[in-house]
């Protein structure tokens, strides 16, 4: 009974973790944010040959960065830039921002 419980638990959080990490966000949205907050600055879509702000990476180019993820974007949007603004997302559109830049590859 113990080795099944440990089985269901181990399962278990694999799943979740499984389901969490395919969790990516609706690039549709993303790119309705997208409009809305970054491209002042950025190149948010592929027709752009460049961005507004010369200082800002075309979203397309960050996609394409050699070993780009969705974790790897998170973690450079939640983290303060000198050259860009401090822009707070709810994690869901955070989420949907990132799918989007990643569905630009």
């Amino acid at each position: 009974m113990k080795h099944l419980f440990s089985v269901a638990a181990v399962a278990a959080i694999f799943s979740t973790g499984l389901a969490q990490a395919q969790e990516i966000g609706n690039p549709a949205k993303g790119l309705a944010l997208a409009r809305q907050v970054c491209a002042e600055c950025h190149a948010i879509d592929k027709t752009q040959a460049r961005s507004p702000n010369d200082a800002a990476p075309r979203f397309e180019a960050i996609a394409n960065v050699r070993g780009m993820s969705a974790t790897a974007l998170t973690v450079a949007l939640r983290t303060p830039h000198k050259t860009m603004p401090n822009i707070v997302l709810a994690s869901d559109d955070l989420h949907d921002v990132v799918a989007y830049i990643l569905s630009l590859k």
